[in-house]
């Protein structure tokens, strides 16, 4: 067993909340480093108006006592400051109040999920398919970043292009004729995983793969259309001798020259960083609306309008970084266990020892 994490609430409800399981007891934690992840993903250029009313602020409900974890669940809530404004719509008991919203958005889950769960108010469908949601991922990430330093791994990421172009002045003027059109870009982005050792994941079975844990994860983020694991798409052009990494050997310790494989084979990391991209297409929820069907009338209109941001890519590039500590936070606890820090450590530590005694192998943070 790994580390699980589950989440609910919806963008305009009371809070979010998340359950986070599987971390040792022992790990010393703080709600400030929290909080400053949760404010770094309402920053970038071309956030909307949600991003002036919410300060996200983390508060720990269960599995932590003294600023240390205790081993069992922990429990986080993040309260929505826009509730206020909402209570009415959004509440969980009384009469419906308010229009419903039957103008479905191209690009977003409203009319597949009204039509899966029988919904005639496209709004039960978008308040929980919103990426308002990921403030929790954060929040859980977070938790497994701090777990992950005690593991010597260090999780990095940045925005390489924005809508197709690079260069901080580019981007924001790619960005200010995108919001003057009422319309959206997207972007790519890089996660970069360091220290972590070979061997994590397995080859000997499809949901053993970690690289296809990371893909799983990263395309589970709101907006993410592809995912890429090294150069991936680029290594598809060129023949194999100009794409795998070859291995060497000096004074006893095995080495890359090339991480063009972005740190996996096999299923399973080779000790060498862990390097994963992400698309985000342009947000579905677009000023100057698109065509669509009202599904109440069956009648052509235009999409609904919900506050949204021109661009979203510094938000999901560090939704990324909590999606990658997630999911490595639950490949090293799955592999050498520990209910206390201390026997995960110890036996993390006497595993690099074997691969560097053994077989030349050893990982360092670059």
């Amino acid at each position: 067993m790994g580390v699980k994490y589950i989440s609910g609430g919806e963008s305009h409800g009371s809070r979010l909340i998340c359950i986070l399981e599987g971390l040792p007891a022992g790990v010393k934690v703080s709600s400030e480093f929290v909080n400053a992840e949760l404010k770094r993903r309402q920053g970038g250029y071309g956030r909307g108006g949600r991003m002036k009313i919410e300060s996200d602020t983390v508060e720990f409900l269960s599995g932590i006592r003294f600023g240390e974890t205790l081993g069992s669940p922990i429990t986080l809530s993040v309260e929505n400051r826009d509730w206020k404004n909402w209570q009415d719509k959004m509440s969980a008991e009384g009469i419906p109040f308010g229009e419903k919203v039957t103008n479905a958005r191209p690009g977003h889950a409203d009319l597949t999920g009204a039509a899966k769960y029988n919904r005639s108010d496209v709004r039960d469908i978008l308040e929980r398919s919103s990426a308002r949601e990921t403030a929790m991922r954060v929040a859980a990430g977070a938790l497994c970043k701090i777990f992950l330093e005690n593991c010597g791994v260090k999780i990095t990421g940045e925005v390489l292009s924005v809508g197709g172009v690079t260069g901080e002045v580019e981007i924001k003027n790619r960005i200010d004729e995108a919001k003057a059109l009422g319309d959206t870009v997207g972007g790519i982005f890089e996660i970069k995983v360091s220290g972590v050792p070979a061997g994590l994941g397995s080859h000997i079975q499809w949901d053993k793969k970690l690289d296809a844990k990371f893909a799983a994860a990263f395309m589970s983020i709101q907006a993410i259309k592809a995912v890429e694991l090294g150069d991936g798409f680029l290594n598809a052009t060129k023949l194999g001798s100009e794409v795998h990494d070859e291995i060497f050997i000096a004074d006893g310790k095995i080495y890359r020259e090339t991480n063009r494989a972005g740190g996996f084979e096999g299923g399973m990391t080779n000790g060498e960083d862990l390097i994963i991209r992400a698309a985000m297409k342009p947000i579905p929820t677009l000023m100057k609306p698109l065509r669509t069907v009202d599904i109440a009338t069956k009648n052509p209109t235009t999409a609904s309008k919900e506050r949204s941001d021109t661009c979203a890519i510094w938000a999901a590039e560090v939704v990324g970084e909590a999606m990658a500590a997630i999911v490595t936070a639950d490949a090293i606890v799955e592999k050498f266990g520990g209910d206390a820090l201390c026997d995960t450590l110890a036996n993390l530590k006497l595993y690099r020892e074997r691969l560097a005694r053994d077989f030349g192998l050893s990982t360092t943070l670059t």
